[in-house]
């Protein structure tokens, strides 16, 4: 199989670290660390530092979909595909087992199981069409503004609104025709369900490897980092089959500290939900935040939810990161064009999110990593939203398709 080698041009050269900043940053992890072990307990600062380690890996290896799938789709090029497809794989070696065991140290695990039905497709679809135009997936955007990007803030401010009024309508989509949750575990077997979801996710890189030497005669190599060692495990770029495993381990982790897989958005929606109370809005008589566990949820401490407290930690591992890089600078100049297409993005990846029980990571990630088939039509419906998304940016003063 003919590998492209990388080029002179090919190499990454990396700034200079920025010391001074990554030392504020890291402090403010440790206090984030104390001031949750006594305000929310041990599990909860377990969970900030495992998002703080899956922040670094997002970041150092800017491992996102949303550029990933864009690549692919304009360039015909499958390395970050791949190596999203070894990281489900890696954390569906150890998920589809636990669940069928169901429990770790005496508490339940549970998996990242949904209905399959008009409610994914739509939301996924949104979802997809809505990252491209905000430029980030779920954990895209907490990794980029974590970084310092200003348009990837108004992504997240976007995507926080659009998961809130999510929670306003998801009963009704949830009235349309749907099939029960399906676990490919427990109805083939833990053996069998584990096979079809290495099989399909296999498929899905071979076609990769196909369509990419059908295009190019070769397979795109990472281009070749100036550091090494030591140096790059601090100040980076890793590579993304480290980083893929690296993310399936802390899925892993995140699976049975918290007894859930890992998720981002129900944290964008609650936040939400708490914004709205404070300036007056009822959320807490929509039918949504009357069920036990969003109720739970806006009734207690942001601090008491495992997905804040992950998200929170990804967002300072990523800065903590950025900073070590060199790379920490936001950035405050925004194009109208590209300020609207944020907006616009970050709503429909909140909406679309909300209504197909998750983004790349909860729907997608750790959906088909836990053995659930609305994960693979969430991948389908949010991949064909991805296509239609590249192929408008270019109306917002966004790269597209012949770029």
């Amino acid at each position: 199989m003919a590998i492209a080698q990388p080029t002179a041009s090919d190499t990454l050269k990396s700034p200079a670290p920025d010391r001074g900043t990554a030392l504020v940053l890291i402090l403010i992890f440790v206090l984030g660390e104390v001031l949750i072990a006594s305000a929310a307990g041990a599990r909860q600062s377990a969970l900030f530092l495992i998002g703080g380690v899956m922040g670094v890996t997002l970041f150092h290896a800017a491992f996102g979909f949303t550029g990933g799938w864009r690549r692919f789709s304009v360039h015909r090029r499958g390395r970050a595909i791949r190596a999203q497809m070894l990281m489900i794989a890696v954390a569906a070696l150890f998920f589809i087992p636990l669940l069928k065991i169901g429990t770790f140290a005496g508490h339940p695990l549970v998996g990242a199981f949904a209905p399959v039905g008009v409610s994914v497709l739509a939301g996924a679809a949104m979802f997809g069409f809505g990252m491209q135009l905000g430029g980030g997936c779920g954990s895209g955007t907490l990794f980029t503004v974590g970084g310092g990007s200003a348009r990837m803030l108004v992504t997240l401010a976007g995507f926080v609104a659009g998961a809130l009024i999510g929670t306003a309508h998801l009963p009704w989509w949830l009235s349309l025709p749907s099939l029960p949750p399906v676990n490919l575990g427990a109805s083939l077997g833990m053996a069998g369900g584990l096979a079809v979801t290495l099989a399909g996710l296999g498929l899905v890189a071979l076609l990769t490897v196909l369509i990419e030497r059908r295009a190019h005669g070769n397979l795109e190599r990472a281009p070749r980092p100036d550091t090494a060692g030591l140096e790059r495990l601090l100040h980076g770029p890793w590579p993304l089959i480290g980083a893929a495993i690296v993310l399936a381990l802390a899925n892993v982790a995140t699976l049975l500290t918290a007894g859930h897989t890992w998720s981002i958005t129900f944290g964008f929606g609650l936040w939400g939900a708490k914004i709205a109370e404070a300036v007056g809005v009822p959320v807490s008589n929509w039918a949504f935040w009357q069920w036990p566990g969003p109720a739970t949820a806006l009734s207690a401490s942001v601090l008491d939810d495992t997905v804040s407290v992950m998200n929170f930690g990804i967002l300072v591992g990523a800065a903590v990161a950025a900073s070590l890089a060199g790379k920490f600078a936001p950035k405050a100049s925004l194009p109208l064009l590209s300020l609207t297409a944020a907006i616009l993005g970050g709503l429909l990846m909140g909406y679309g999110a909300r209504l197909s029980f998750g983004c790349n990571i909860g729907a997608l990630f750790s959906g088909i990593a836990s053995g659930s088939l609305h994960g693979w039509l969430w991948f389908a419906a949010a991949f064909g939203g991805s296509l239609a998304g590249i192929a408008i940016r270019p109306l917002f003063g966004l790269d597209g398709f012949r770029k």
